[in-house]
């Protein structure tokens, strides 16, 4: 299904140009990247984190992406107090879930229990993906992000082009003072990106559209997801990019640079970005988010 979304009521004028003519393209022959698939979506009221890492590889354009495997992979989780110093280190193991698929989860061979508490995450926790994969070493690093819940969804009444788009209000209230970001989730890989620059410390309403018919009796189940700004930047481009019509991490239009950093060969823990290697990055992202969601029938 496809989505647009509005603020308000408005018109828009499309003109769509057809060609008949054939065009050969000439498909970039580029070394794979390692692709992170690090979207951790938390439910605060369940106990632990579910930690679930997928690793693939790009290939060739319109190929589907083949996953593959790390050498070894870990989440560190540092702890701070109020004043920002450091008061405590722990790590979590992860093993492949099942062999062949590229899904990293907490090792449940281990010694210990290596899943992470819910209890651990607010704003004074640091989370560090560290793998290793083919020889070479990556790195991301992130902060929990805390949402506030959907007040309600309805459905609307209005349409656009065609007339047979199906309207979705949305609505939910911004908390005040502190800048907020925001990432729907609107099923089948749609995905809208959002911030409170006007609406910050207010209830907020908008509409989004589905533009594929939806059958009557069918339940949507949607999702808001709080996001700082790199990740915010990032599923901007991304959307932009791939039209809307791709998974999160799926291989873009143009390449869109995540947090994850190639961090081989480096001697300073503190250095996490690429600078002065523009050519040496891998693709995808590690965040570790609040997700709340409510579900609404379509009539």
């Amino acid at each position: 299904m496809k989505g647009l979304w509005l603020f308000a009521p408005c018109c828009l004028a499309i003109l769509f140009l057809s060609c008949e003519d054939v065009i050969e393209v000439e498909v970039p022959d580029t070394p794979p990247r390692l692709l992170v698939e690090g979207l951790i979506r938390v439910d605060e009221q369940e106990a632990f984190v579910p930690v679930r890492i997928g690793l693939k590889e790009t290939n060739s354009f319109f190929e589907e992406l083949p996953v593959t495997q790390a050498e070894n992979i870990i989440i560190g989780i540092e702890r701070f107090d109020s004043d920002g110093n450091l008061i405590e280190i722990l790590t979590s193991s992860l093993a492949e879930e099942a062999p062949g698929t590229g899904i990293y989860i907490p090792d449940p061979d281990a010694t210990f229990d290596q899943r992470i508490p819910t209890v651990f995450l607010d704003e004074n926790v640091r989370f560090t993906l560290q793998l290793r994969h083919k020889g070479r070493q990556y790195l991301a690093q992130t902060n929990y992000v805390p949402v506030v819940p959907i007040d309600f969804l309805v459905q609307g009444k209005a349409t656009l082009f065609e007339g047979d788009e199906t309207e979705v209000i949305v609505a939910f209230t911004d908390p005040p003072v502190v800048k907020n970001y925001y990432l729907f989730d609107f099923g089948s890989a749609e995905f809208l990106v959002t911030e409170d620059t006007f609406y910050q410390g207010q209830f907020f309403q908008f509409s989004y559209f589905y533009v594929d018919p939806i059958e009557p009796g069918t339940e949507l189940q949607i999702s808001i997801l709080g996001v700082d700004k790199t990740f915010y930047n990032y599923m901007d481009l991304l959307i932009t990019q791939s039209g809307n019509q791709q998974g999160v991490f799926q291989t873009p239009v143009a390449t869109v640079r995540g947090n994850v950093v190639d961090v081989t060969g480096l001697d300073n823990e503190e250095i996490v970005d690429n600078t002065g290697r523009p050519d040496v990055f891998p693709l995808g992202y590690f965040a570790i988010v609040q997700e709340q969601v409510r579900t609404i029938t379509i009539q």
